[in-house]
């Protein structure tokens, strides 16, 4: 099977969506449950950014899926 699209992009778009769960696992470590999030600020900070990891892995993986016609990810 021949790709015709840019690996090293797909890799840069890879990493990126494997930096944000990193980022996601690290800022929610000490989550034990959804109030955690809602008790303060500092919690509310957190919902915020972990959402907004969640929206730049669904970009990249959307963005992946386009830059690879669909064939990368149709399998998942």
């Amino acid at each position: 099977m021949s790709y015709t699209y840019d690996k090293e992009l797909v890799l840069e778009i890879l990493n990126n969506a494997a930096w944000s769960i990193g980022i996601i696992l690290k800022r929610s470590h000490e989550i034990k449950s959804f109030d955690d999030f809602l008790k303060d600020d500092d919690g509310l900070e957190k919902l915020d950014s972990i959402c907004m990891q969640f929206i730049n892995i669904g970009e990249a993986l959307k963005e992946l899926d386009k830059i690879t016609s669909q064939k990368l990810l149709e399998n998942y």
